[in-house]
């Protein structure tokens, strides 16, 4: 039995592409994957065969976009998977099964209706409020006074219209949302898989770097050599001990955790079946180390992290999130200047620009950076990017 990839929309990079056809790679054949032009058809596996194969016997799937859940909760219900997957898809849902973690931590759901009506009173000092089934940072709003509560309830009704109709109820509900006590610490990203025996095994890492102690924006993330030493055991054992509330086996996931002053790990999310969104970090990881995330885990392979990091002192790979934090509508930007964007960096190893017009975000930027240099990911990090914005 061989493991498969799920692809679906909004984006595919090269790099996965090419991972798919270098290895192989059988990919379910669905209409939205025939979309993306895979010229090589021994790799192609019917939907009803791979759902066939699956009833005779689970396989790892693995998923470039949340949309594909659609497909597993539709073709595959008859399996452990559909729930599995909502465990992590419902936050107040993992919140409960996991509160033994944390017995002391402040969580509450509530439906946008009834947000108005909350006692604000009873909620904690510094809180996060977000969708009970989200993604990519949307409706996510970090709240320390009741004005900011109010703005965030207002700024909730017209997010909900812009971006309702970019991705399915199983990938972001705006129906009921979670309050949540505000974790404080260092935020890390990071990719990893249970494999055929359950064991967690730890592909790549990012440091989330954040422009101000409320901002809950995805601009910047970067991984290193000291950041994969430092922390692939840490989490390594982390979800081992995470994976006994759930048991799973043959399950990519991508996790967002924080970690505090004592060193405990704090869990933000965890999304099921993918790695980073947009194929970021897989792609993140090959810029930075040159070692292909992906195949590791089809084959279910351990990095061999002493290889990889050899002659990787010094440097830091980071993507940026080119989002739309210039204030401007998508229907009023006429261009963006991404050639300005990027000779602000020394080193850009990749763009990718993004359907503005549809999308929250200009695109995605892949750079390295020497440390003596790092004053470059500071300054962009804290860029509304509105002067390379032309309206019209």
């Amino acid at each position: 039995m061989r493991n498969m990839i799920l692809l679906d929309k909004p984006y595919v990079s090269d790099f996965l592409k090419d991972t798919i056809l270098q290895n192989e790679i059988p990919v379910i054949e669905t209409e939205v994957a025939k979309s993306f032009d895979l010229n090589n058809d021994s790799i192609k596996v019917s939907e009803i065969d791979a759902i066939e194969q699956y009833k005779e016997k689970p396989f790892l799937i693995y998923t470039n976009s949340e949309n594909a859940i659609d497909w597993v909760n539709k073709n595959l219900s008859f399996s452990e998977l559909p729930d599995k997957i909502d465990i992590f898809k419902d936050k107040f849902r993992f919140r409960e099964i996991t509160k033994t973690l944390l017995p002391n931590f402040f969580y509450q759901k509530v439906s946008i209706e009834d947000l108005y009506n909350v006692d604000y009173g009873s909620l904690p000092a510094k809180f996060v409020l977000k969708p009970v089934v989200g993604f990519f940072s949307m409706g996510v709003y970090t709240i320390e006074n009741k004005e900011q509560f109010d703005n965030a309830c207002e700024a909730i009704k017209k997010e909900i219209t812009e971006v309702e109709d970019l991705f399915p109820e199983s990938v972001l509900d705006t129906s009921s949302f979670i309050i949540e006590e505000y974790l404080e610490g260092e935020e890390f990203a990071f990719d990893a898989y249970f494999n055929n025996r359950g064991e967690a095994v730890v592909l790549g890492i990012m440091k989330h770097l954040f422009a101000s102690p409320t901002d809950v924006s995805d601009r910047v993330y970067f991984t290193s050599k000291e950041i994969i030493e430092t922390y692939v055991p840490v989490f390594e054992n982390y979800l081992n001990e995470l994976n006994s509330f759930f048991d799973l086996k043959n399950f990519p996931l991508h996790v967002e955790v924080r970690i505090n002053d004592k060193a405990e790990i704090l869990p933000i999310e965890v999304n099921p079946l993918r790695f980073g969104a947009w194929c970021t970090s897989a792609d993140l990881a090959y810029h930075a180390f040159g070692y292909n995330s992906i195949s590791h885990l089809i084959k279910q392979q351990k990095p061999d992290w002493e290889t990889i990091l050899k002659g990787k002192e010094g440097k830091r790979c980071s993507i940026v999130i080119l989002n739309n934090s210039a204030g401007y509508a998508p229907n009023e930007i006429k261009s963006v200047d991404y050639d300005r964007i990027l000779g602000r960096f020394s080193k850009p190893l990749e763009l990718r620009k993004s359907d503005f017009t549809k999308q929250p975000h200009f695109g995605f930027l892949f750079v390295e950076t020497d440390e003596s240099n790092w004053n470059e990911i500071e300054e962009i990090l804290m860029d509304d990017l509105k002067g390379y914005v032309e309206v019209g």
